[in-house]
């Protein structure tokens, strides 16, 4: 806590010295700054003879406060002001805070230099400050007399001749620039900001469409940027004058409008009904000026802007309820930049219409006529545009948490769905085990075990000769065989398979008096053939083999083997007696199961016959086969 009451303490005594150095007057210095002058309104452009009805007046010298009755002309005005002798060789210089309407300038009766003035072809409003150098050809030694004619305001406007410093160019240099950074350097600045800055702040909007927010503030620094644009461009052609001021008049409005939707949207409110007034009222002071001329601008000015401070107080009242509801430095920002703001406003209020301020150092320090309001807005955009960039900022990291939560749930959910996949894998391959097994038990019980089973059955009856159980014997060595060689490391390499098959069939062919060949006509790389369909491709091979040594009575069998658009063909052709010349019973049931067996892998087989022997022909497609 006391830590906290120090750096308190030291914000106040800071915030005191800056209110003090704000509304001082100029500060104390070597030059000369003349409380009274003679003035004579209606003069020629020449200056005046000495002996014209010259009348006193008090500097700064306001035409609406001193002559409320009389219409503002081109007028003369007379100081007097005296440089002694040791001041010969320093260069000396006339400082004018403000001449907005331009002027002439004569140095003891010679002409010294001319500020463009309003005429028929041009609106001037000078808002910059002016530093003279005054020749020292021209000066003398004592007094000298300054003949100052200031130009003539717009109709409905006051002349104002301010209270001008007199003395060494050296010293007035740092008044001049000062009050000139602050009056037209900072304006450029706020307009090149406010357009840069609308650019990217609307662009978002375009993009986002529901967020309103960003596209009020982008269209209020865009009528800040266009409003600020009058302290800039300080001369304008008459024909354009009308349009001038109605954009800035526009722009003065609809920034206030767009301040006062926005800042009640970000405390939470939203008053359809009071944004339609408001935007209601903004259309008055356009068609007002319209339909009356720059002639009208004063009631526009003192009327029109005027209603805009109640509507700009309610900026500050939604803010001030928001920062009680939320209680948080962030939402301090905006109404203390409004009161901010709303002071500023009341303050060129007072300036525009010389209403006495009830404090003498703060008419002092309205009489420099330093407009305030366009800083003052200044903190408000900033303020604004910080908390929207908070808003933003918050959005992102709500994001990225999201996103990183997201990224968790995900990274947990391909883990899951891996070890899902690693059991389903696991189940499969048991499954598919489980399947082999079944198929291999089938294929043995189909096979060997009905084989063994009707030898045994045979034997026991005394109906097999031992010629027929050696028989029997060897079929179920080679069914054996084959159902080893099938399921075997190298199962996958059709050709090799085949390969063993008919070198262990080569002997029995040769010993039966059958002579073999083989033409295997496939490409280089190994054949890929699943297990299943090479067990059934040599089975219908074997059962082919097997009847050519039964009931062919053939001399050779040749066996053939090619891959022809995407089938693979197996071949078993002999020179023996023919299917046609054997019965269909000396087949029993081979013919069906190579069928079938053919089928299985989805292709078909053919057996003919004749005179010149019997043809097997098994077809498979390769998808089947590699299945």
């Amino acid at each position: 806590m006391s830590r906290l009451g120090a750096s308190a303490r030291r914000h106040v005594a800071a915030g005191t010295l800056l209110l003090a150095a704000l509304f001082a007057p100029w500060p104390a210095g070597a030059w000369q700054e003349p409380r009274q002058a003679q003035m004579l309104p209606d003069a020629a452009l020449l200056p005046p003879p000495r002996e014209a009805a010259w009348t006193a007046v008090d500097l700064p010298d306001l035409w609406r406060k001193s002559r409320p009755t009389r219409v503002p002309t081109a007028t003369w005005y007379r100081i007097n002001f005296s440089r002694a002798e040791a001041d010969e060789g320093v260069p000396w210089a006339v400082f004018f805070p403000y001449l907005y309407d331009g002027g002439q300038l004569w140095l003891n009766g010679a002409p010294l230099t001319g500020i463009q003035e309003n005429s028929a072809q041009a609106h001037v409003r000078w808002v910059r400050p002016h530093l003279v150098a005054l020749p020292a050809a021209l000066l003398r030694a004592g007094a000298n007399e300054l003949l100052v004619r200031a130009g003539q305001p717009p109709p409905g406007a006051s002349l104002r001749f301010p209270r001008l410093l007199v003395g060494a160019e050296a010293e007035l240099r740092p008044l001049y620039d000062t009050r000139f950074f602050w009056v037209s350097v900072t304006p450029a600045i706020t307009v090149a900001v406010c357009l840069l800055v609308a650019a990217c702040v609307l662009f978002i909007w375009w993009r986002r469409r529901s967020e309103a927010m960003y596209g009020l503030f982008g269209l209020a620094l865009v009528l800040w940027g266009i409003r600020t644009l009058t302290f800039v461009v300080e001369v304008v052609p008459a024909g354009a004058y009308l349009w001038w001021r109605l954009a800035f008049h526009a722009a003065t409005g609809g920034f206030i409008i767009a301040m006062t939707m926005l800042a009640w949207r970000l405390a939470g409110i939203r008053r359809p009904r009071f944004e339609r007034a408001i935007f209601a009222y903004w259309l008055v002071g356009p068609i007002w000026l319209l339909a009356h001329g720059t002639a009208a601008e004063p009631l526009v000015n003192r009327w029109w802007i005027g209603g805009f401070l109640p509507i700009g107080a309610t900026i500050v009242a939604v803010s001030a309820w928001s920062l009680l509801r939320r209680r948080t430095i962030e939402a301090a920002a905006l109404p203390v930049t409004m009161a901010i703001a709303a002071l500023a406003g009341m303050h060129d209020y007072m300036i525009a219409w010389e209403l006495d301020p009830p404090l003498a150092s703060l008419a002092a320090w309205t009489a420099q006529r330093y407009q305030l309001l366009h800083l003052a807005a200044d903190l408000v955009l900033l303020a604004i545009g910080g908390l929207l960039t908070a808003r933003f900022v918050r959005a992102l990291q709500a994001l990225e948490n999201l996103n990183q939560t997201l990224e968790a749930r995900v990274t947990e959910r391909e883990q899951e769905l891996a070890r899902n996949y690693d059991r389903v894998f696991a189940l499969e391959r048991e499954r598919a085990a489980e399947q082999e097994r079944q198929r291999l038990m089938r294929d043995l019980h189909d096979g060997l075990g009905s084989q063994l089973f009707v030898s045994l059955s045979r034997v026991e009856r005394g109906d097999m000769t031992p010629q027929e159980v050696a028989e029997a014997l060897r079929r179920c060595i080679g069914e054996m065989r084959l159902a080893l060689d099938t399921q075997g490391p190298q199962a996958l390499d059709f050709r090799s398979t085949l390969g063993n098959f008919l070198f262990r069939w080569r002997g029995q062919l040769l010993a039966c008096g059958i002579r073999p060949s083989w033409d295997i006509d496939v490409p280089d790389e190994s054949l890929t053939v699943s297990p299943h369909a090479t067990l059934q491709l040599l089975r219908v091979a074997q059962e082919a083999l097997t009847n050519v040594v039964k009931h062919a009575h053939a001399s050779a069998v040749d066996v053939r083997l090619r891959l022809q658009g995407g089938l693979l063909q197996l071949e078993v052709r002999d020179d023996g007696l023919g299917a046609a010349g054997v019965s269909d019973s000396s087949f029993g049931r081979g013919l069906n199961n190579m069928r079938s067996r053919a089928e299985q892998l989805g292709g078909h087989c053919e057996v003919r016959g004749g005179s010149g022997g019997t043809r097997v022909r098994v077809e498979v497609p390769l998808p089947a086969v590699r299945a």
